[in-house]
């Protein structure tokens, strides 16, 4: 599934609902505490970046065949809510700065439903659901999450569902689940067959678990000590994108995405061929092209990032709705590699050095080193391949979306899906931010793309990059 911005999805004109959720049970005191990841979204940062929580949210969008029938999508709507605990909860910072959480118990939870009975143009649907999707996703209100549907005829009959919710409710990998659980439900609402969803744990409880295996944690613990030595090696600068991004301004600078297919289906296989003769996996391939491509463009062979790292260690939460992420630095040196597979397997012993580290939030971390860990250079993998209903997204339209963003770091998303793999950036918009990071995404194409054999029989280690791939050759 494709991660973009909604400005950068195909909206068709059509007649908008909005479907606001609204609490009609009982509020319980809960006494379970936000995860930690949670907790520090609801603290303000020393810098402001987090201002007043807007505009923190990720969604999805995807089309339902056929006229759109509202009971049967509130009755599917509703069930997904309460198969999702944390969209019936709601963690608050209080003026004391304790957080407190207040818990609705399933079927506490209805849809104020607005209906607009006429029809939108384009420019007027994309203003209104990016308005309502900024406005009404704040971690510090409930709801922190909203559908909008969009009931279009043209080209034929069918509906748009939009969905966003605030980060501290939902990740990557919740997003594109999204398309299948609320389908399968909203096919069983219509008289279909049932959606036989796999059961889903709490988040809630997820965050529980976390902050009492923390507790143990101290500065002996080896995430400690791999976070300890990213700092040292960095000298307290943790991953800066590796090319020039222009000052570093008090004010709010708006960022630019961009997102391109770079290897289609069979060029994915074949990568993945190559690599695992390597001895290694897609991951590190993927960590190998982005060194040589800051090698080329910059001279240095020490390629560092941060990379999130999801935390879904047990089954119990392979399909909740949550935050689960943890982050590790990442750091090789490919001075004197020889070929592909030299690199692969630096990155590759990279990653299992620092594997340690995402299982301990970064904000115990925090803690524990007293120094704040705000990473500015952020590469994420994900395989969604076997994600039900994956090889439907084109044909359903499904894609991931995220909200607008104001900072000056750059983050992309690398995602293999059954059609390809999908590389996406988020950086400042500036003329030399851009210059800078479409120039590193251009090498990082050209790199993955020497990876990968022309024909399925071509002997891989014929693309295998050279060492002189990797000679200092500046900006």
């Amino acid at each position: 599934m494709e991660f973009t911005e909604l400005a950068d999805y195909a909206i068709s004109p059509g007649m908008l609902t909005e479907w606001l959720p609204e609490a009609t049970g009982t509020w319980a005191q809960d006494e379970r505490p936000a995860s930690y990841i949670h907790e520090a979204h609801l603290r303000p940062t020393a810098d402001g970046t987090h201002d007043d929580g807007r505009e923190s949210w990720l969604g999805a969008a995807f089309r339902i065949a056929g006229p759109l029938d509202h009971d049967a999508f509130r009755r599917a709507a509703r069930t997904w809510i309460d198969r999702h605990e944390p969209l019936r909860s709601h963690a608050e910072l209080g003026a004391d700065g304790r957080i407190s959480r207040h818990t609705l118990g399933p079927g506490g939870v209805d849809f104020d439903e607005v209906r607009h009975e006429y029809e939108f143009d384009t420019a007027t649907v994309l203003e209104r659901v990016h308005h309502l999707f900024d406005e009404l996703t704040s971690p510090h209100r409930w709801p922190a999450y909203l559908f909008v549907t969009l009931e279009h005829s043209d080209p034929e009959a069918g509906c748009t569902v939009f969905f966003a919710a605030d980060h501290s409710l939902i990740d990557g990998l919740s997003v594109v689940l999204v398309a299948h659980e609320l389908t399968s439900l909203y096919t069983e609402a219509m008289a279909g067959p049932p959606a036989l969803l796999v059961p889903a744990g709490s988040y809630i409880d997820f965050g529980a678990d976390e902050r009492a295996a923390a507790a143990t944690v101290d500065r002996r613990h080896p995430a400690v000590e791999v976070w300890r030595q990213a700092f040292l090696r960095s000298k307290g600068r943790l991953s800066e994108f590796p090319l020039d991004l222009g000052p570093r301004t008090v004010e709010r600078v708006p960022q630019r995405a961009v997102s391109e297919w770079v290897l289609d289906a069979a060029q994915a296989v074949r990568f993945n061929t190559v690599c695992h003769r390597a001895g290694q996996n897609f991951l590190a391939g993927v960590l190998a092209c982005l060194a040589e491509a800051n090698t080329e463009l910059t001279g240095n062979t020490v390629f560092r990032t941060v990379t999130p790292v999801h935390t879904r260690n047990d089954p119990h939460w392979a399909t909740s709705l949550g935050w689960f992420v943890g982050l590790a630095p990442i750091e090789f040196d490919i001075a004197g590699a020889v070929d592909f597979a030299d690199v692969a397997t630096r990155a590759a012993e990279a990653v299992a050095a620092t594997k340690s580290a995402a299982k301990v939030p970064f904000a115990r971390v925090e803690e524990i080193l007293g120094t704040p860990i705000r990473p500015r250079f952020v590469v994420s993998f994900m395989d969604v391949r076997f994600v039900p209903m994956a090889q439907q997204w084109p044909e359903i339209e499904a894609r991931a979306l995220r909200s607008r963003h104001y900072t000056h770091d750059v983050y992309i998303w690398v995602n293999r899906t059954p059609h390809g793999v999908n590389i996406s950036a988020r950086f400042p918009e500036t003329p030399l931010a851009t210059e800078n990071v479409l120039r590193f995404l251009a090498r990082t194409r050209r790199a993955l793309a020497d990876v990968v054999p022309s024909t399925p029989d071509e002997d891989p280690q014929a693309s295998a990059v050279g060492a002189d791939a990797y000679a200092t050759t500046g900006q």
